[in-house]
């Protein structure tokens, strides 16, 4: 059954794939797709218990172009380990994807990044405690965030007129969310957004060679940064309706990102 499972997603022959963080789901049901395969096909791919997380990749394609949507991704904070974490990169390079674009829901550390905007990932601080890695894999992560993904994605957001942040990333475990003393501490540290996920993966495709981009939709203002504390139901309503920006920036740079 897996190795059937995976040829399919071989067979579809697409270079591009995305991860699809909390709310930005229902992406995939509103282009053309040729059906999907399910992460349950898969033995190393724990089932996402949280909501806005599908469970499946979907062939789809953008401009005649073929690309692999991966709807949902499994946490830390699920019981997983950093291994099954990643276990999505793993197939999808194994199916033959060239470049990967992550994408996430996260707080804004940062008063000028408001939610509904989104976040160019040009650096990360990995505070899960956790890496995919084992034994002597040294990877150099000066570059974790491909400089020509990046340049290119801010180009097209440019054209298509979609305004696009730039800033750094910081990934705990969770599930809780941050207090406002350690939200403090992590603006000092020089972060822009903070979510739990994204960084894991991106360690994991860069040791298999894969180019990386990475984008956060800006859900919330992180504790501490407003009056308000966040919850989970506004994170997956903001990311719902900042997946059309989304996806008018990646289907115009998906021709620049395979040439």
């Amino acid at each position: 059954m897996i190795d059937s499972a995976l040829e399919k997603l071989r067979s579809w022959r697409a270079e591009v794939a995305v991860v699809l963080g909390s709310g930005l789901n229902e992406l995939s049901t509103e282009i053309e797709n040729a059906g999907g395969v399910s992460y349950e096909k898969f033995g190393d791919i724990p089932k996402p218990t949280v909501a806005g997380h599908a469970g499946e990749f979907v062939l789809a394609r953008t401009g005649g172009i073929p690309i692999i949507l991966a709807r949902g991704r499994v946490h830390l904070y699920e019981g997983n380990t950093a291994t099954q974490v990643t276990a999505v990169v793993r197939l999808l390079a194994a199916a033959g994807v060239k470049q990967l674009i992550l994408t996430n829901a996260a707080g804004s550390l940062n008063t000028t990044f408001h939610p509904g905007t989104w976040m160019l990932i040009r650096d990360h601080l990995n505070l899960t405690g956790a890496s995919p890695l084992a034994g002597p894999q040294f990877i150099d992560l000066t570059e974790t965030y491909s400089a020509r993904m990046r340049t290119c994605l801010e180009s097209t957001a440019a054209i298509v007129g979609v305004p696009l942040e730039s800033g750094v990333y910081a990934s705990l475990r969770g599930p809780q969310y941050e207090t406002p003393a350690e939200v403090k501490m992590l603006r000092t540290f020089g972060a822009d957004a903070v979510g739990m996920s994204t960084v894991l993966e991106a360690i994991q495709a860069r040791a298999l060679g894969v180019e990386v981009a990475a984008l956060s939709c800006i859900t919330n203002l992180a504790a501490g940064v407003s009056g308000s504390g966040p919850s989970h139901s506004e994170v997956l309503d903001v990311g719902r309706r900042a997946a059309g920006n989304f996806w008018q920036i990646f289907s115009a740079a998906v021709p620049k990102l395979i040439a």
